[in-house]
């Protein structure tokens, strides 16, 4: 299951400047788990400590914020769309 991964600025650095790679897995958490294989370091960016979502990041699955779908369960179907979205915040 080939999925494109939308990989913000910040985060390029472990995608050696790539701003989409693609990934596989059936869900988000198997997709992390293969982009940790491929690009060591970015799962622990997405993730917090006890392996949720970061609250300042956000993850769309197409046009869906996991975070109203599955979270990390949400399915990645072949050909999905999935975006890495840091939060903006100021005034």
């Amino acid at each position: 299951m080939a999925v494109s991964v939308r990989i913000p600025t910040i985060l390029r650095t472990y995608t050696g400047g790539a701003s989409e790679v693609s990934a596989e897995g059936a869900t988000l958490a198997e997709l992390l788990d293969c982009l940790e294989a491929d690009h060591p370091g970015i799962r622990a960016r997405v993730l917090d400590d006890t392996g949720a979502l970061r609250r300042f990041v956000n993850v769309y699955v197409g046009n869906e914020d996991v975070r109203f779908l599955d979270d990390l369960a949400t399915p990645t179907p072949d050909g999905a769309q999935v975006s890495i979205i840091p939060a903006v915040a100021g005034g």
